[in-house]
C-alpha cells in the first residue's frame, strides 16, 4: 500500500474528499516526526509506539579493504508495534 491508496482508504472510511483525506494525513504524519524529532514518545493504543533510539559509536570494517573505522553515535526512529498489531498480523 501506497500513500495514495492509504489516503483512498482513509477518504473511504472516513467520508471525507481525497484532499482533506491526504491533508488529515499528513498531519498526523508530521505530528509524529515532530515529536520524535524532539526526544517524545507517540503511543497509538492497539497500533504501536515511535520514539528514538540511541545507538552507540562502535568500530567497523570497511568490507573492501579491511581497515577499520569508527562509526559515529547516532540517533534513529523506531517503532515498537502493539500486541493488537502483532496479532493481527500473525493472524490471531
Amino acid at each position: 500500500m501506497n500513500r495514495k491508496d492509504l489516503v483512498e482508504t482513509v477518504a473511504r472510511e472516513t467520508g471525507l474528499t481525497a484532499a482533506q483525506a491526504d491533508a488529515a494525513l499528513s498531519a498526523v504524519v508530521d505530528g509524529v516526526v515532530g515529536a520524535v524529532a524532539t526526544g517524545e514518545k507517540v503511543t497509538l493504543p492497539g497500533f504501536g509506539t515511535f520514539e528514538q533510539r540511541s545507538r552507540a559509536a562502535r568500530s567497523g570494517r570497511n568490507p573492501q579493504t579491511g581497515d577499520v573505522l569508527e562509526i559515529a553515535a547516532t540517533v534513529a526512529p523506531a517503532f515498537k508495534p502493539a500486541t493488537a498489531f502483532k496479532q493481527a498480523v500473525a493472524g490471531r
